[in-house]
């Protein structure tokens, strides 16, 4: 049998692709870039290429580099589609930043799907005007934990963290630049170039991406200099792994 691949699936530049092929009633589709607005649209496109005698949906997770919020109805709409069509669908191969979303989600990280498809269903609300049965005992009071445990804390906390990875992607460009540059001009490997801007940054009380682009803009031709704080810093810096 020749297998057959669902055409390649892009969405904004730079954003999501699903690439796939199905063979033997199996669909193996790999998603590449990110997991954000978007997404959802785009799995679903490539879900609607598959042929309706697919058993199985495999997807490798291994190419999604970053995911927010919107990678979590990601994955409920291929739980959703597993259900509907009675098909089995997997979510593995997750690593970096997304794995850790999936932490904080308080998913499986080995494969999300296997840890929602049996989710218990919430209690249904009191009817109105009708009293909630008791607690049959008074429940003790628990320790104050810094772990967040309900579902609106850990999605707090999951917003929080994404927006601080969103910021660190964004800086890295520059970061990069400025580690290339120490490392050209003062014969360093790349970690000490990261040592080096990271302490410049702790002794001059100064953000990393600010020290970075200060050490990038004093190689450029008639460049200035860093400030007087980062370029003492920067010394003091230097002079600690001898260079």
């Amino acid at each position: 049998m020749t297998p057959a691949a669902p055409p390649r699936l892009a969405g904004t530049p730079a954003t999501l692709a699903i690439d796939g092929r199905v063979h033997a009633g199996r669909a193996s589709l790999v998603p590449r870039g990110e997991l954000v607005h978007g997404c959802v649209d785009i799995l679903a496109e490539a879900l609607a290429t598959l042929p309706a005698d697919v058993e199985r949906v495999d997807l490798d997770m291994g190419g999604v580099r970053f995911m927010d919020t919107a990678g979590l109805r990601f994955l409920d709409l291929l739980g959703g589609y597993s259900h509907r069509q009675a098909v089995r669908a997997t979510a593995t191969n997750w690593h970096g930043q997304p794995l850790r979303v999936l932490e904080l989600a308080g998913l499986d990280t080995t494969d999300p799907l296997r840890a929602t498809a049996h989710r218990p269903e919430p209690d249904p609300e009191p009817e109105a005007g009708s009293d909630p049965e008791p607690d049959p005992e008074p429940r003790p009071e628990s320790a104050p934990s810094s772990a967040p445990t309900g579902p609106a804390e850990r999605l707090h906390v999951l917003q929080e963290e994404v927006q601080q990875l969103r910021r660190a992607i964004a800086s890295r460009p520059v970061i990069d630049q400025a580690r290339g540059v120490l490392m050209a001009l003062h014969a360093c490997t790349s970690e000490e170039a990261w040592h080096i801007l990271r302490e410049t940054s702790q002794l001059s009380n100064t953000k990393l991406r600010t020290v970075a682009a200060a050490v990038t803009a004093s190689a450029e031709s008639d460049g200035p200099p860093p400030p007087a704080e980062v370029r003492t810093a920067l010394r003091t810096a230097l002079g600690r792994l001898g260079r």
